[in-house]
């Protein structure tokens, strides 16, 4: 009997792409047809997705008649409390078989696998979530070995399937690694690396594929299932741009980004001062979270570039101004560093076009990299070079360790590869746009953060 597999991955919400896809995937879909997505499909850095914790992405889904769905990074960085809420809907088979809460306990509504029959043939679906290391603890999950965990569920359920399937989001290097490694398997479907197979790999048996990202592709796989196997008939990677949106799709988004907007626009409190923006100038809001990461962590030193944030905040704020000004998912993060790493940063700070650089790297959802701003520091400088600089009222030490708190973003090292040149990191479970919302309603944070800690050498007075 043949069969096709329809499969998606990776949309990070680009909503009106996905519009465009499903206009596909119901052009293409019949009777026989199995519709799967890879993961990070939702992505909390749109407004429907907050406004509904995340229900928005399952009316969507459902819509188009999506079998299932393997668990990416980005269903979870809002946090397990949020996952749960989507996984529990019930709705959508919500796939993950390495991930569990950080005390071990299950995830309501999330399973390790599923079987789903389709005129007298059986599908497996199996598949596992990226480890994030030291993110897991602050997200409030666990991972086991994806490995292990697919071979677990592929002995558990011998001799219960007919096609056995891997919708997994770890990325297709490692997806390579299980083929010829584990037996049951007959398709890999990968995700997280966003790779785009122009068409399908068949490799030792196994039918392998990867659709690139943001909904710009759909992937259709259509296989033969005979008591010999599973074999491959055709397969095509379908470009989306020039298609037209579905209309029922369009629908569902435009209702839950009114619903969302109403919700997220409700004032929290009103600011005593603007705290306003700007990607090279030192600004106020950008001190303002340099100032709450250093409260909230502890540190000797806060540090955050001003490339996290989109725009200043007046008058009020609502949870709709701090996604549009904060958009990137990314978290308080402490690490510790030399004076002398810390110091080439800075410096490099003073590059405008370092500052003006593409910001992109995992989790950022700004334009530039934006200008260093420092919380517990003072700095002199020459518009090129640091001629001073104190941190606690004392100079700076080359050698010396400093506790700093910031975000991933930078820990990491992204636009300022120095920065990466750190130990013994952790991270909290809240986002940057946190900091604001909870320091924002402080007077004495919101004054301190227009004081200046830059101070350039032809500005000083003597």
């Amino acid at each position: 009997m043949r069969f096709k597999i329809i499969h998606t991955n990776d949309l990070h919400s680009h909503f009106e792409a996905f519009a465009k896809a499903v206009t596909v995937i119901k052009k293409e879909k019949n009777e026989h047809t199995l519709l799967l997505d890879g993961g990070d499909f939702a992505d909390f850095k749109s407004i429907e997705l907050q406004g509904t914790r995340g229900i928005a992405a399952i009316e969507l889904l459902t819509e188009a008649g999506y079998d299932a769905l393997t668990v990416g990074n980005n269903e979870m960085f809002n946090g397990v409390d949020t996952l749960e809420h989507m996984a529990s809907d019930g709705r959508i088979p919500f796939i993950s078989a390495n991930l569990s809460r950080k005390d071990r306990t299950s995830i309501k509504g999330l399973l390790s696998s599923t079987i789903i029959e389709k005129d007298g043939i059986r599908f497996f679906i199996t598949g596992t979530s990226p480890d994030m290391g030291v993110f897991c603890d602050g997200l409030g999950i666990h991972m086991t070995d994806f490995k292990r965990a697919i071979q677990e569920e592929l002995e558990k359920n011998k001799g219960l399937y007919d096609v056995g399937i891997i919708l997994n989001h770890v990325g297709t290097f490692a997806d390579f690694e299980l083929i010829g490694k584990l037996d049951g398997i007959d398709v890999i479907l990968s995700a997280h690396d966003h790779q785009l197979f122009p068409e399908v790999k068949v490799h030792e048996g196994i039918i392998w594929n990867s659709a690139g990202n943001y909904g710009e592709h759909v992937g259709v796989i259509e296989i033969e299932v005979t008591e010999a196997g599973v074999s491959l008939i055709d397969s095509k990677m379908i470009e989306t741009k020039d298609f037209e949106g579905d209309e029922s799709i369009l629908s569902i988004l435009q209702k839950n980004k009114e619903m969302a907007v109403e919700i997220l626009s409700k004032p929290l409190y009103s600011l005593d001062e603007p705290l306003w923006h700007d990607v090279i100038e030192e600004n106020p809001i950008s001190n303002l979270i340099a100032d709450g990461l250093r409260d909230m962590l502890g540190a000797d030193l806060g540090l955050i570039n001003s490339g996290i944030v989109n725009a200043g905040a007046f008058g009020f704020i609502s949870r709709k101004k701090l996604i549009e000004t904060c958009p990137s998912p990314l978290n308080p993060t402490y690490f510790e560093i030399q004076g002398k790493d810390l110091l080439k940063a800075l410096e490099d700070s003073l590059d405008s076009q370092v500052c003006m650089a593409d910001g992109r790297g995992p989790g950022f959802r700004g334009r530039f990299v934006g200008r260093l701003h420092v919380s517990g520091a003072a700095i002199i400088h020459d518009g090129k070079k640091i001629l001073h600089m104190t941190i606690g009222n004392e100079p700076v030490e080359e050698e010396r360790w400093y506790r700093v708190a910031s975000s991933d973003y930078l820990q990491r090292g992204s636009g300022y590869p120095s920065l990466a040149h750190n130990r013994n990191d952790r991270y909290l479970a809240e986002e940057i746009k946190d900091v604001i919302e909870i320091y924002a309603k402080r007077s004495d944070f919101v004054k301190r953060a227009a004081r200046k800690r830059w101070v350039e050498k032809s500005r000083i007075k003597v």
